[in-house]
């Protein structure tokens, strides 16, 4: 699967959930144990908002506290569609995937930096299905990609408060259940 292939994917599948969050659910509890339905969606919501200045060149320290806090305001679903369009338009008009992004963790390529996007809706899309009670099915080639990627540097983000240490697995487990597992979620 293609890297932007994987983002717009992996960008229907959050989506999908957020649009399915009954009014009732959004101070639910999700897998995320620190973070409620909404705390979820903020979250992703700000790290969108975050992605159009990053992409183009602006550093962390000129972005500054612009995205701190609640970035949800009244209308969650209408602040996620905002974040996430501009979001999206961003990263199709980034032609140069090589060039460098400003994280919090210092300089990255702007591939690397939209497959941490991609691996963080992705997951976050089946944390929010499961925290709604939603179908949690995620789509299998991005399962594959995402898994595919971040497997071989798992080991460099134990530690860094992440996620939790992976779970096992049997090796015939679906693609999406080896992902969350490896992210230390319980299938």
């Amino acid at each position: 699967m293609k890297l932007l292939d994987a983002f717009d994917t992996a960008m229907a599948e959050f989506d999908r959930r957020v649009h399915r969050v009954r009014q009732d659910q959004w101070s639910g509890p999700t897998p995320c144990t620190d973070w409620s339905v909404r705390d979820l969606v903020n979250h992703l919501t700000g790290e969108h908002l975050w992605a159009p200045w990053l992409l183009r060149g602006s550093t962390v320290a000129e972005v500054g506290t612009r995205f701190d806090g609640d970035v949800l305001g009244d209308d969650p679903v209408a602040a996620w569609e905002r974040a996430a369009g501009d979001s999206r338009a961003a990263f199709h008009a980034e032609s140069e995937f090589d060039a460098q992004v400003d994280t919090s963790g210092g300089p990255i390529p702007a591939a690397e930096y939209e497959w941490q996007m991609t691996s963080d809706l992705t997951v976050h899309a089946w944390d929010l299905a499961r925290a709604i009670g939603d179908d949690d099915t995620l789509d299998h080639d991005l399962a594959v990609a995402v898994h595919d990627h971040i497997e071989p540097q798992i080991g460099n983000w134990q530690g860094l408060g992440l996620f939790e240490p992976p779970i096992s697995v049997p090796r015939s487990a679906r693609p999406q259940d080896k992902l969350v597992a490896l992210l230390g979620r319980q299938p």
